[in-house]
């Protein structure tokens, strides 16, 4: 049994992503980030960045005592390993999948992160941040693009944790949507994956956590962002 330490966001949705594809046990152990429950102790025991997701593998793989990780990428390759699924087992191949992964965890989901807040979140309009990161959201959708070109996924013909990572963090903002009409790889690389069952699932469960179409209040925006109420 795996806890998953989870709220409806894109970094929660790539690990429920995985266990649906994988068919692992787990339970949800919801975080509602808005409130403020990423900062009580026994969570920050688990994930001491204070970030969601967050597993406990009740059963690992050497038989031990539980293991805990956090970071949604670090996630992804401590499944991989546990379950052999989604990562090539030859060098080659897993260096590959391990660039992409970490091209996400410190490009894309970053800069969209930050194309999220300051075209939705921020309590006011600030063209040079707007421009800035819309404009790097735009290039790596370029470099996804381009990657994608002849292949059915990102590694290759193999579906693998590279993908389960960054498609969630593809046009997730829906008072801010990207123009993903230049990127006809990247649009048919994200159709095949939302046509998987597992990625059904994996969303669906998630939203019976938390609805994806919820507004965030002045408390929420406080606590999210440090940001005085409106």
């Amino acid at each position: 049994m795996i806890d998953l330490h989870f709220w409806p966001t894109p970094n929660g949705h790539k690990v429920t992503m995985f266990l649906e594809e994988a068919g692992l046990e787990y339970r949800f152990k919801p975080v509602n980030i808005g409130k403020g429950e990423q900062f009580e102790p026994a969570f920050l025991a688990i994930a001491p960045n204070n970030r969601i997701p967050a597993i406990v593998d009740h059963a690992p793989a050497d038989g031990g005592e539980a293991i805990e990780v956090f970071e949604s990428g670090a996630i992804l390759r401590y499944l991989a390993d546990k379950t052999g699924l989604f990562l090539p087992a030859d060098a080659r191949g897993r260096a590959l999948v391990d660039a992409w992964l970490f091209w996400q965890m410190g490009g894309l989901g970053p800069m969209t992160g930050q194309y999220g807040h300051f075209n939705v979140y921020a309590p006011e309009t600030i063209p040079y941040a707007v421009e800035r990161y819309t404009k790097e959201v735009l290039r790596l959708l370029g470099v996804l693009d381009r990657r994608l070109e002849g292949r059915a996924f990102i590694a290759g013909d193999d579906y693998t944790i590279a993908d389960m990572a960054s498609y969630p963090w593809i046009d997730p903002y829906r008072k801010a949507p990207i123009d993903l009409a230049p990127f006809a790889n990247v649009r048919r690389w994200r159709e095949a994956i939302a046509a998987r069952p597992a990625t059904q699932r994996a969303y669906a469960k998630g939203y019976e956590v938390a609805p994806p179409d919820r507004t965030l209040d002045d408390e929420a925006r406080r606590v999210l962002f440090g940001l005085p109420p409106r």
